[in-house]
């Protein structure tokens, strides 16, 4: 998923060497979540669904597995590069900020990590909401970033300082490029606003220990973010240091708070 910011460039590029090992990264921890979210009432054999900000495909990929022959799925992003079109899986270009809906009357609506960044979230969430089919489903996921990343244990205590330093840079970061660091805490009173009914929220976090795919998404992006922190005050030294500590198995951090909203559209 690419991000935009307020100045035209883009948070988290598709195109960078890096997106690869971020996508996979949220891959490996989100999409068990986010099936067992998806299952049956929401997700039913034949359903039209859209994926929107797909990223690296993988949700679109299982989502297309779970509707059968009989459904379509529609995966877009601003940069499908990494999405390919497969039987009932079709793949489109599209701005969800600037574009209407590619089509009407989803069963099923799916956006993991795009609104937060964008800074006309509420707007894009009553889009999404209209855009369902009687008795279809909004499914909105997010990090909340609001609350501190904990360290569980680290080598040293000037380690442990150093990872949440960085962290602390970084969040200020997303929140200069346009990112609602708490949007998470507002969808399910938003999806409510919008009219849809059965809106429940969970919160998922877990430790990560380093050396793992979870401790790799901090890895992968301070170096999306690097000249931003850079920027910001933190030294090469500081960000060679963090990575090194994110792959040290001694090291283990709660992860980032994902919340799944989700809400259904009253059937006529």
């Amino acid at each position: 998923m690419a991000t935009h910011a307020p100045d035209g460039d883009y948070t988290f590029d598709n195109g960078s060497p890096d997106a690869v090992p971020q996508m996979r990264a949220l891959e490996s921890f989100l999409d068990p979540i986010t099936m067992r979210r998806l299952a049956r009432p929401v997700l039913r054999l034949g359903s039209r669904c859209w994926e929107v900000g797909a990223g690296g495909g993988s949700m679109a990929r299982r989502i297309a597995r779970a509707v059968g022959e009989d459904g379509d799925v529609l995966a877009t992003d601003i940069d499908p590069t990494h999405l390919v079109a497969e039987g009932n899986l079709r793949v489109r270009r599209h701005d969800v900020r600037t574009e209407p809906p590619p089509g009407d009357a989803f069963d099923l609506i799916h956006a993991r990590l795009v609104l937060l960044h964008l800074p006309d979230r509420r707007r894009v969430l009553r889009t999404l909401a209209d855009a369902v089919a009687p008795d279809g489903w909004l499914v909105v996921e997010e990090f909340d970033c609001t609350a501190p990343v904990r360290v569980l244990t680290a080598p040293t205590d000037d380690a442990a300082k150093l990872f949440t330093q960085v962290m602390d840079t970084m969040m200020g970061v997303l929140q200069d490029h346009g990112a609602d660091l708490g949007w998470a805490q507002d969808v399910h009173t938003e999806m409510a606003t919008a009219g849809l009914a059965d809106v429940d929220t969970i919160t998922h976090s877990q430790s990560w220990v380093g050396g793992s795919s979870g401790t790799s998404l901090y890895e992968t992006n301070s170096r999306q973010l690097e000249p931003d922190l850079l920027a910001a005050g933190l030294s090469s030294q500081q960000l060679h240091a963090f990575r090194r500590l994110v792959r040290d198995p001694g090291f283990a951090v709660m992860s980032y708070h994902f919340v799944s909203t989700r809400g259904r559209r009253p059937g006529r």
